[in-house]
């Protein structure tokens, strides 16, 4: 298969919103792949590289300036072996020795191939083709069902071996994947809570009731002696944690996987600020400021796997296994004992509590109803989109910031507001430093960026609106701060931002939202809550 192949279909998913049309593209894509090229192909048009991060930063490849081929001639497997070389480039010479790979890759290139290497290269393809669409691509592709492609996708961590075993060995060879203790797999992940009396009636009463705590998310493996700790992104940080590392070995198993949080303490056992926390996941080595771990759930526990199992099982073993490092949690607690739990989490210095369906299995990698998280006020994590120059004691900084959801069909972020409230002197100098390094391309008064950076925004409401494209506005919008463990595609989606419209008005927003991509987003005009404008001039 030939690069081009790959290019051509990216451009039909680009040109198109329809989720099905999109899938369809792709499915075709996978199915005249190679065996030996399907991995690597899965991997691009979820604009991933099987190498991972190969040393190529935006301004690396914006400085090669090479004419493009004017004939298609790169394979898959070219492309590939030229991956693999950059990601090998290290040391002395390092730079040029990268710019010179990148040159003879692109001088073999067309002009479309060369568009497609930058987005993939540069982490921005923009196409419209997340995991998601990929997954059910891969489905249609192979002729198996969506729920194993997407089990396995989640137990595996890993796409492209999800779609290879789907060609190779169909709903079979999907049905044999399994938990693999050592390997991570995507958390399962909580949907906002409108109330806590809401929440608590939407299952009986039957719920786990927990702190929502302001930490850091860890998956924790532990095989014998070897012990393996990962991030949100399923990144590993095991090096940097041997404090961690010491209480799992201590623990009275052979082997289990556990789901947490870990965040720092102050001296009063009040938790410090989510910053300190994430600051040593990017050290090599121990620092004086100590993690301590706070586990919620058990997947695994000498040799069972317990994905399957109803919450209040896995809380069971959860309680055996971590003893005091498991989370308190009150079980089906009557209404009065819960908001005294709540109140009770926010004067300890947390966000609020977490609603657990007892009898929920552990959905791996999905956002559900089954976890529901209530805060004192609403918070999104939101793709920042650009930013706008300040004025008054904020000229000369980038301050007002443009948000937005991810679309759930894999298109680009949706627009659904703006605001500089809750940005500190510190944060306005990060953002002037950081978003540069990011930018897609500016005018007098805006820096648009490249969609990588999340920020936690709280808000005290939804509003219909006709303003952006996703015909909603948030509501008092203010920075709470930014989320370096995730990355834009565990933002919240447009469709979890509507859901917190009054009731019957998720509609109107849909009509409002295909208006406003017919007729481009409409006036600039204020709406409550947004930065920017006459208010902060």
């Amino acid at each position: 298969m030939h690069l081009s192949d790959v290019v051509e279909a990216s451009g039909a998913v680009r040109a198109t919103t329809s989720r099905k049309k999109k899938i369809s593209a792709i499915a075709d894509l996978l199915g005249r792949a190679e065996p030996e090229e399907l991995a690597q192909v899965v991997a691009w048009v979820s604009g991933e590289l099987p190498q991972g991060r190969i040393g190529t930063g935006w301004r690396t490849l914006t400085a090669v300036q090479v004419p493009p081929a004017s004939e298609p001639t790169l394979s898959v497997g070219a492309v590939d072996g030229a991956f693999t070389e950059l990601a090998g480039v290290a040391g002395s010479g390092s730079t040029a020795r990268r710019k010179e790979l990148l040159g003879s890759l692109f001088a073999a290139a067309t002009a479309a191939e060369h568009e497609f290497l930058i987005r993939l290269l540069g982490g921005e393809m923009r196409q419209g083709a997340l995991t998601a669409i990929v997954a059910e691509a891969v489905a249609v592709a192979f002729d198996v069902p969506i729920d194993l492609v997407r089990r396995a996708h989640m137990l595996s961590g890993r796409l492209p071996v999800s779609a290879l075993a789907a060609r190779e060995g169909g709903a079979e060879a999907l049905a044999r994947f399994r938990l693999e203790v050592g390997r991570p797999i995507q958390p399962m992940l909580a949907s906002p809570g409108t109330a806590l009396d809401e929440a608590m009636a939407e299952f009986g009463g039957q719920v786990s009731v927990e702190h929502k705590m302001d930490g850091a998310r860890i998956q924790v493996h532990r095989d014998g002696d070897e012990v393996h700790i990962f991030t949100r992104t399923l990144r590993e940080i095991t090096s940097s944690v041997p404090e961690l590392v010491d209480l799992v070995r201590a623990m009275d198993c052979t082997s289990v996987v556990l789901d947490g949080e870990t965040l720092a303490l102050d001296d009063s056992g009040r938790p410090r600020p989510f910053q300190e926390t994430m600051s040593r996941f990017g050290a090599a080595s121990a620092q004086e400021l100590l993690l301590h771990p706070y586990f919620f759930d058990c997947l695994h526990l000498n040799g069972d796997d317990l994905l399957d199992v109803p919450l209040r099982e896995r809380r069971e073993a959860l309680t055996k296994v971590a003893g005091g490092l498991a989370i308190p949690a009150l079980l089906a607690p009557d209404a009065e004992a819960a908001a005294e739990y709540f109140d009770g989490a926010l004067a300890s210095g947390h966000e609020g509590i977490m609603i657990k369906a007892l009898d929920a299995p552990y959905a791996a990698g999905r956002r559900g109803r089954a976890w529901q998280k209530i805060k004192p006020t609403h918070t999104l994590d939101l793709v920042v989109l650009g930013a706008e120059w300040g004025y008054g004691r904020r000229t000369g900084y980038l301050s007002n910031l443009h948000l937005g959801a991810r679309d759930p069909d894999g298109g680009d972020p949706i627009m659904v507001g703006k605001t500089f409230k809750g940005l500190t002197d510190a944060l306005l100098q990060w953002q002037t430093a950081e978003f540069p390094r990011h930018e897609r391309q500016r005018d007098e008064h805006t820096v648009y960026l490249r969609p990588q950076l999340v920020v936690e925004i709280a808000i005290d409401g939804v509003q219909v609106s006709p303003r952006y494209p996703g015909g909603v506005a948030l509501r008092f919008a203010r920075v709470v701060r930014y989320r370096p463990d995730k990355e834009p595609a565990q933002a919240d989606t447009i469709d979890a931002i509507r859901d917190l419209l009054p009731a019957g008005a998720a509609a109107d927003a849909a009509v409002v939202s295909d208006d406003a991509s017919r007729g481009g987003v409409l006036g600039d005009g204020g709406v409550l809550g947004d930065g920017g404008g006459p208010a902060e001039r």
